[in-house]
């Protein structure tokens, strides 16, 4: 009698979790960067995980800002198959010291778009790498993201963090950065 009580609590409670699970899934389907931390002064190969959370379209196209108060002198990205990317550039108005020299423009955008036929699919993820260094000295990089889907529907992805607060409804990705050891 004992056994079927215990049984029968272990049953509702893995089927509550397994309803929360099911609840809570979508909100973690958002664009992130991965990895999540890198080096200041360092050099990182970081890639923006889009996954499609749409049941009907695909996502076709990405733009990714990169922060303006945390400028990147170099930033190269790595190709994907059925995608290219348009990279435009700002000028700074304060240059940057780098090896010696002084940049006075750093990418300001990356553009993925999908060829006809390509894209995200629903139930999908991509993974867009870039290359990017030397990372600022500053705690943290904010990616401002927009995800365009076939239907013409877009995901902005431009919610900055609060500290101490909840995780906003549509979150920027975070790429947090660490002292150089």
């Amino acid at each position: 009698m004992i056994r079927n009580r215990l049984a029968k609590a272990a049953a509702l409670s893995a089927g509550a979790v397994v309803v929360a699970l099911g609840i809570a899934g979508p909100a973690f389907a958002h664009v992130t960067v991965n990895p999540k931390d890198a080096a200041q002064g360092g050099y990182a190969r970081v890639a923006f995980r889009v996954p499609n959370e749409s049941d009907t379209a695909s996502t076709v196209k990405l733009e990714v800002n990169l922060p303006e108060d945390a400028p990147v002198a170099s930033v190269s990205t790595m190709p994907v198959a059925g995608w290219t990317v348009a990279v435009e550039k700002r000028k700074l108005t304060t240059p940057l010291e780098v090896h010696g020299s002084q940049v006075t423009e750093v990418v300001g955008k990356l553009t993925f778009t999908a060829a006809a036929g390509a894209g995200v699919k629903p139930g999908e993820f991509q993974e867009f790498p870039v290359s990017m260094g030397p990372l600022p000295e500053k705690d943290q990089m904010i990616f401002k993201v927009l995800q365009t889907y076939s239907d013409g529907e877009i995901s902005r992805w431009i919610d900055e963090p609060v500290e101490g607060g909840e995780e906003p409804e549509h979150p920027a990705p975070v790429l947090k950065l660490t002292k150089a050891t």
